[in-house]
């Protein structure tokens, strides 16, 4: 069984893809986008794409992707995330002038590296950075990483914890040609599109709120292929079968542009705390 991910051994995608799929072949893939489409043409059964995080907020492209493609999200993990500072074994921390990490990376230790004279430059992958300084042997060059990928391309720890806010995590989604949840559904994902007609977010919403259905998540996007147009990513706590969320769906319907359910699952934020 295969499950793809986006990034390099080390990345917190793998680190993802090993909680959701412990005894699956993981594969690493460049980009979100190329995990998309490797489950899509059958060259993995699974993905695993990063969907929000705690502090940055939703990863767009994730979300834009899934209207490109016709998967299901069939299950999520959340991931603490805690960043490092990594480096060539020796190097001293006021020794760096350069630190390199996908842009996610950078944004959330933010805080940290405005204290540190340094040069910042994005990298597509946050243990990607850790494996180019290692095998380039890039002297005085720091990357922001995981711990596991300090232990995996030989880096030292120079600094751990170093997000802005302690309390970090990304939400990913495993994503399946087969629409069947991994677990039991207790969650489902959906969006859909709006007329510009007065009142028509406020009669789609209340589908939901006539039938005491919990949103936990809704946000917009523009809809690609026409400017000033925008959908609606909606995440609610009930499986897609129980029957107040089959009559919300249908009254959605009557006043969405259109709809599409991306998936019911089992959910995994209440696990944060554990």
């Amino acid at each position: 069984m295969v499950v793809a991910y986006q990034g390099e051994a080390g990345a917190f995608s793998e680190e993802g893809a090993r909680a959701l799929f412990p005894d699956a072949d993981h594969r690493p893939f460049p980009s979100i986008r190329t995990v998309f489409e490797s489950v899509e043409v059958g060259r993995a059964g699974w993905g695993l794409v990063p969907m929000d995080n705690s502090q940055a907020g939703s990863i767009n492209e994730t979300y834009d992707l899934f209207l490109r493609h016709g998967l299901h999200l069939v299950g999520e993990t959340v991931v603490r995330v805690d960043h490092c500072l990594l480096a060539l074994p020796g190097t001293a921390i006021d020794e760096v002038r350069e630190v390199m990490s996908h842009p996610q990376a950078i944004a959330q230790c933010e805080e940290f590296l405005s204290a540190l004279d340094v040069d910042v430059r994005a990298e597509y992958n946050t243990a990607g950075a850790a494996k180019r300084i290692a095998e380039g042997r890039l002297e005085r060059v720091a990357a922001i990483a995981s711990r596991r990928a300090a232990e995996l391309y030989g880096l030292e720890v120079l600094a751990d914890r170093i997000q802005t806010y302690p309390d970090n995590y990304t939400r990913f989604g495993a994503l399946s040609r087969d629409p069947s949840p991994l677990g039991t559904p207790d969650k489902s994902s959906f969006v859909f599109g709006v007329g510009h007609v007065s009142g028509s977010l406020y009669r789609c919403l209340g589908a939901f709120a006539e039938r005491h259905l919990n949103l936990t998540k809704l946000e917009s996007r523009p809809r690609p292929g026409r400017p000033w147009e925008y959908v609606f990513y909606a995440d609610v706590d009930a499986a897609a079968d129980a029957p107040e969320m089959v009559e919300g769906l249908a009254a959605l319907s009557q006043h969405a542009t259109f709809t599409r359910l991306l998936g019911t699952y089992a959910a995994a934020l209440r696990r944060t705390s554990e």
